[in-house]
């Protein structure tokens, strides 16, 4: 299943009882703040949830599946990396399966 921004703000609506209009603003002005500041290059540091980041991935050649013989260069560029906090981890580990 997949939780989209339209399924947070309806539970989130529910819980609280405020109008879904205001809580799809203060979501999406959230979202936007977080992707601001990534842009800018800042941290993103969501206590108990986990940190985003941006990294400087360098420059390295890849190759063509279809044509090996030739290498791609594939420059560098700024990626998003996201590090889950420590309750997140938690959480997802219950998922694992037990041996």
């Amino acid at each position: 299943m997949t939780l989209t921004k339209r399924d947070i703000v309806v539970r989130i609506s529910e819980e609280t009882g405020l109008i879904q209009t205001q809580v799809f603003d203060v979501v999406q002005k959230t979202l936007d703040q977080i992707a601001e500041s990534l842009a800018k290059g800042d941290k993103v540091e969501l206590r108990n949830f986990g940190v985003f980041d941006v990294k400087i991935r360098k420059a390295r050649v890849g190759r063509n599946p279809n044509r090996p013989e030739t290498d791609v260069p594939i420059p560098a560029r700024a990626m998003v990396k996201f590090k889950a906090g420590k309750e997140m981890r938690a959480e997802v580990l219950k998922l694992s399966p037990k041996k």
